[in-house]
């Protein structure tokens, strides 16, 4: 069997695609991979937030069309940009092993994040981390920061940052780990749901792939993206909702975690649960329902005014 992976074009993607290609590449029934190198809009637009354009599903769309043009077979994705609903005809048909989940502190000068001086400017367009960064230094100004891994790694070697924030897997997939300063807690920083998860999207109709790529499964990774998803499912968010899931498992019982915020750290509600991993989704659906009867609906209805009030940086 020949496949085809539609991926983005930067250097991540093309390593999460490679990556899944040496993956599928060691099973007997594949003869040939070919990856799809696309472009996004997601990509394309640098000049304004994800929130204003349409959100992190840009990243993905050209890819599904793709696969439904027969152009591509597959796509491979960072599980946390993708949506939590898929769209119709498509399944996300294989979750593998997770990587590092934690968000990394990047900095020019500080050698950790307590030594960033007093207004220090941080990069990050992520609404997650902004709330947490202003939850753990309120002197902090976080302004908005795009474009790719190396792109990002520029500005700050520019001088246009103090630090910025990425997540840790991406670095460490690129060998580029010794720029990291400080991997945060999950305690200090909670991370995006399936943050370090890679995910294979197909359509629906292929069965054939399905069952190819069901070789690949990671099934406790696969229980804490369930686990995850639901959270941010329930919520109605999106992927740069000011929204952080993590679930953990040990043995048979999974703890999980989630935290919703305004982006200025002013109003935040964090909660924990404990279940069996075997009911990742519905716990993540309990711990959800908890924190909306706490007052998460409120919290993210005003977080949600608040950035379509802000202006692109």
């Amino acid at each position: 069997m020949k496949l085809r992976i539609a991926t983005r074009k930067s250097a991540l993607a093309l390593w999460q695609a490679e990556h899944v290609a040496a993956l599928l590449r060691s099973l007997e029934e594949i003869d040939e991979i070919e990856l799809v190198p696309l472009s996004t809009r997601g990509d394309e637009i640098l000049d304004r937030s994800l929130q204003k354009i349409g959100g992190k599903g840009l990243f993905i769309k050209e890819l599904e069309v793709a696969m439904t043009e027969e152009r591509a077979d597959l796509a491979v994705h960072s599980m946390k940009d993708v949506p939590v609903d898929m769209p119709d005809g498509f399944t996300l048909a294989a979750t593998l092993e997770r990587a590092n989940p934690a968000d990394a502190l990047v900095s020019r000068s500080a050698p950790d994040f307590d030594a960033l001086k007093s207004g220090a400017v941080i990069g990050s367009s992520s609404l997650r981390r902004q709330a947490q960064l202003k939850c753990l230094r309120p002197d902090l100004e976080v302004i908005p920061l795009r474009g790719n891994v190396n792109t990002r790694l520029a500005k700050l070697e520019a001088g246009d940052y103090d630090a910025i924030i990425l997540a840790a897997a991406g670095l460490e997939r690129l060998d580029l780990a010794h720029h990291i300063t400080q991997l945060f807690s999950p305690t200090e920083m909670l991370p995006a749901a399936a943050q370090g998860v890679l995910g294979i999207e197909c359509r629906e109709d292929r069965t054939d792939i399905i069952a190819l790529l069901g070789k690949l499964e990671c099934s406790a990774s696969a229980a804490t993206c369930a686990a995850e998803r639901a959270v941010a499912r329930r919520f109605g968010a999106s992927c740069q909702s000011p929204v952080a899931a993590f679930a953990e498992i040990d043995g048979d019982e999974m703890s999980l975690s989630a935290f919703v915020a305004v982006p200025d750290g002013s109003e935040t509600l964090r909660d924990r649960i404990t279940g069996p991993s075997s009911g990742a989704e519905q716990l993540g659906l309990a711990l959800a329902d908890r924190m909306l009867a706490k007052g998460a609906r409120g919290i993210l209805d005003r977080a949600e005014r608040l950035a379509a009030d802000t202006p692109d940086g």
